[in-house]
């Protein structure tokens, strides 16, 4: 997940002979460099109290697969299983988790209730500004304790208003322009894993939840516990 452009293309150190990467045998020897900061902010991420996604482009390939069956039409999509653990983990540290789409489908609201989303909202009509604003209201939320994940241009009056705008990798340019951050990878390919375990880390909940889940699971990887 990026907030900035990475500093690339910087002159390299020349040795003592001019030549591009050689050292000094007796000069101090280079440390490695420092990790690059979270590229959320911790007040912002520890401010939230929901996470907001859209789903086709986000939390799927953005494909829709169509089928008949006898005279019956059919629709398929495809989910990222590390998306679903995200998700998970999301809701575990007390977050609630909404996805909100301009398209109504069998197989959406099937991987919802799987995963125990909070509140699906299927809009066709594509409205997300006064669907959101009714969520608001319903939770009691302001618009500065709220995440949302977007792709595309129906997205925009939401990610205008939240406290954290994100991106996916393969959102329109528009939608970049507005996000605070753009994930690595594109929706549908472990975006949502990619921006759950940023607000979890940002807020300082990352490890505990990750030792919470293994001890339920009562099967703790060698060395879990450790501080990385």
């Amino acid at each position: 997940m990026s907030g900035a452009p990475r500093g690339r293309g910087a002159p390299r150190r020349r040795g003592p002979r001019g030549a591009v990467g050689r050292r000094s045998r007796t000069g101090p020897k280079r440390c490695p460099p420092p990790e690059a900061p979270s590229v959320l902010d911790q007040t912002i991420a520890r401010r939230l109290k929901l996470v907001g996604f859209d789903v086709d482009g986000v939390l799927t390939d953005n494909g829709v697969y169509l089928g008949v069956v006898g005279d019956h039409p059919i629709e398929f999509k495809r989910f990222h299983i590390q998306d679903g653990l995200g998700i998970r983990m999301l809701r575990s540290a007390g977050l609630v988790v909404v996805w909100l789409t301009g398209r109504e489908s069998t197989a959406t609201a099937l991987r919802a209730r799987e995963l125990s989303v909070d509140e699906l909202i299927q809009d066709p009509t594509a409205r997300k500004l006064p669907a959101f604003e009714a969520l608001l209201a319903r939770r009691g939320l302001a618009w500065d304790e709220c995440a949302f994940v977007g792709d595309d241009l129906a997205d925009l009056p939401v990610l205008t208003r939240v406290g954290l705008p994100v991106a996916v990798a393969n959102a329109v340019p528009e939608v970049k322009a507005a996000a605070r951050v753009v994930t690595d990878v594109p929706g549908g390919q472990g975006a949502v894993r990619e921006v759950a375990e940023q607000i979890l880390k940002a807020r300082g909940e990352w490890q505990s939840l990750l030792t919470t889940y293994f001890l339920e699971r009562g099967d703790v990887p060698h060395g879990a516990g450790r501080s990385r």
